[in-house]
């Protein structure tokens, strides 16, 4: 398949509800997914839930409940959200499926094991539940703590597991990432995993004894005693949702992933570990790497503790799917840090969506109404001038400029409204002054190009528009985003 998209995001962890860090995410990816199947390609967007992972068993163990449960109804919740959010996911892999996950996973092993960069050793390190991980006293802050997630003391473990030799790996990184075989976009990421990769690669544990795993998660194969780890597990989702060891023919369709989108945090799992794993199991390397910031809440950090954790499921049903894609996408830079608070959330929504977008399209459904005018046909299929302004921000996944260029289109189309007056010119000039607006000319971008192009960032929005202005009678209608008093 030439023209094939094989896109995924990170794997999010289930122990909990999903937070709003993890709606952005979701909506960066399906922004894309839209956007390429916009091109004509076939797009595969893959996500899942990791769920064999100590901090799983332990919140299960908090609440009362069997893991497998705890697993399940976290799981709906991720799933949920995506739906209020209209993402779709062409593939949902969970880390559970014993059916397609657990045997690629042995598989993988057993191709790195083969290739000799597997080996078990006693080891004694400083362990991040959060993480996952383990870490040297020289990665850690000030506190001894992660950097992840301050506050929270390291476990020092003691035990007999399995190591993956990245260490065999360190020219074939250094060369991966410095030539852009493995593109990472913003260039700070880049620079962050060069730095990393070329301060020496250790060797790193892809096992936990079963034990200390208690039991949860994909056999270790030919060693009953040892259970395979987070990143070598996790990370194997996605291949295990195309096909790896079930469906020979869908995975040499979809390997490898064109692009990954992840969070900052985790940049050095998905740069270094992962390449180097598949590369050892002599399979597909991924082409590119999207790295985006976290978002902090009035600004301070998403916190339990503080009680700011902000569930994106009440947003939406407080303002709608749309609004909040729309302020995930704008008023968050995609390349750095971002802030929500609800405040600005209602100043963007009033200023944007009801006094803007909203504004625009009321006003003109209002005026064809008002002069009985009938839309001959909507403009003829051609080249979207607003697309083709956007596809180069949309390629480097600036989602911020790229809605900023379509708000500076709306803004042209109140001011051309605003310059040629249909209120008070003849029905003749009326006309031709609406048809330009909505259908275009050679020196207007019509309001129908703007909905094309928001058909990738707010589907809904797009479709109401399309259908308002489709048909014989077009006549004003409720608002699209009644303004929200202050």
């Amino acid at each position: 398949m030439t023209n094939k998209f094989y896109l995924t995001s990170a794997i999010p962890y289930v122990n909990a509800a999903p937070h709003i860090g993890h709606a952005q995410e979701f909506v960066y990816a399906d922004v894309i997914r839209r956007f390429h199947k916009l091109l004509g390609e076939d797009v595969r967007y893959l996500c899942g839930a990791d769920e064999n992972a100590l901090k799983i068993i332990q919140a299960a163990e908090k609440t009362g409940m069997e893991t497998q449960k705890f697993c399940d109804i976290h799981n709906i919740e991720f799933l949920t959200l995506a739906e209020k959010l209209n993402v779709h996911f062409d593939v949902w892999q969970r880390g559970t499926d014993r059916i397609h996950h657990f045997p690629a996973s042995q598989k993988l092993w057993e191709l790195c094991y083969k290739k000799g960069d597997i080996y078990k050793k006693a080891y004694q390190g400083l362990y991040c539940v959060g993480c996952e991980s383990f870490y040297t006293p020289d990665e850690l802050d000030k506190n001894g703590e992660c950097f992840e997630h301050p506050g929270k003391k390291l476990e020092k473990v003691s035990e007999k597991n399995y190591f993956f030799r990245l260490s065999n790996y360190q020219d074939f990184i250094e060369n991966l990432l410095t030539t852009n075989k493995l593109k990472i976009i913003p260039e700070i990421r880049k620079n962050e995993a060069v730095a990393f990769a070329k301060s020496g690669l250790k060797d790193f544990s892809i096992s936990r004894s079963k034990e200390r795993a208690k039991g949860w998660g994909v056999p270790v194969p030919g060693d009953s005693n040892q259970i395979i780890y987070v990143w070598f597990d996790a990370l194997n989702i996605y291949q295990s949702g195309i096909g790896l060891t079930w469906d020979k023919r869908q995975y040499n369709t979809w390997a490898p992933q064109e692009l990954m989108i992840i969070g900052k945090g985790i940049t050095r799992f998905h740069a270094i570990y992962w390449p180097a794993i598949l590369q050892s199991a002599g399979l597909p390397l991924p082409k590119q790497l999207f790295v985006h910031g976290y978002l902090t809440v009035d600004g301070q950090k998403m916190s339990k503790t503080l009680g700011n954790v902000v569930d994106p499921l009440k947003i939406i049903d407080k303002y709608g799917t749309d609004a909040l894609r729309y302020y995930l996408l704008r008023e968050i830079p995609s390349y750095n840090d971002g802030d929500f608070s609800e405040r600005r959330f209602i100043e963007v929504y009033n200023a944007d969506l009801a006094n803007g977008l909203g504004n625009l399209v009321a006003r003109v459904a209002k005026l064809v109404e008002t002069h009985k005018l009938y839309l001959s046909k909507l403009r003829e299929k051609r080249s979207n001038r607003i697309i083709a302004e956007i596809t180069p921000l949309l390629n480097n996944f600036q989602f911020d400029r790229a809605l900023e260029y379509i708000w500076g289109v709306i803004s042209g189309l109140d001011k051309y409204l605003d310059r040629e007056v249909p209120w008070k010119a003849t029905a003749s000039n009326a006309k031709k002054t609406l048809h330009a607006i909505i259908n275009g000319t050679e020196s207007v971008t019509s309001l129908l190009e703007v909905t094309e192009a928001l058909t990738v960032f707010l589907p809904d929005t797009s479709k109401s528009i399309l259908k308002q202005f489709q048909g014989r009678a077009i006549k004003a209608q409720a608002p699209l985003f009644p303004r929200i008093k202050d």
